[in-house]
């Protein structure tokens, strides 16, 4: 367990569990959004998010967080292991509530000098909210279906469905210090 891709609903603890991963496992942890998103909330260009991925995921070891399909090839392609955070749709709702609550409160600096606003993350089109209820049943359709393909067969698969299992999962890797059993 070298190189890690964590996938999840919006708010699920994709930044939280890379960063106790890395911590764990001496290996550098990258979030996607920081590689996604440009200053006022601008995407940055396709082809050069896919240049930043593949430079950021070059090296032996890391741990990346983020659900892009426009780079999955190479995160999932380069990973040998893939943790998809599949938590209950009422959890992953409160836990992105509440984040994007203290953000807002506290104006925490995101990616390139962004943060939330509560008109951005609550009334606006592109709100993470509406990005979260449509994307988690997209995901539970989707990710078992596409682990299962070809490209992929060289992944282990842990599926970890409450924050209890997560916490479970990375205590075994404290204690055997290696990686648990696929689930």
């Amino acid at each position: 367990m070298q190189r890690i891709a964590i996938v999840g609903a919006a708010g699920s603890g994709k930044t939280t569990l890379g960063e106790q991963l890395s911590a764990r496992l001496g290996i550098p942890h990258v979030d996607l959004d920081a590689l996604h998103w440009e200053a006022n909330w601008q995407m940055v260009e396709r082809e050069e998010f896919r240049r930043r991925v593949s430079a950021a995921l070059s090296g032996e070891v890391w741990s990346a967080g983020g659900n892009y399909s426009k780079a999955r090839d190479i995160t999932w392609g380069r990973a040998d292991t893939l943790v998809w955070l599949d938590y209950p749709l009422p959890l992953v709702f409160w836990r992105l509530f509440r984040r994007t609550l203290r953000r807002v409160i506290t104006q925490e600096e995101l990616w390139n000098g962004n943060r939330e606003t509560l008109r951005g993350a609550f009334l606006s089109r592109d709100s993470l909210f509406m990005w979260m209820l449509q994307s988690h049943p997209r995901q539970k359709r989707t990710y078992p279906q596409i682990v299962q393909q070809a490209e992929y067969a060289h992944l282990d698969f842990v599926r970890l469905r409450s924050p209890t299992e997560t916490r479970e999962w990375v205590e075994a890797l404290r204690r055997e210090g290696s990686t648990p059993g696929k689930i």
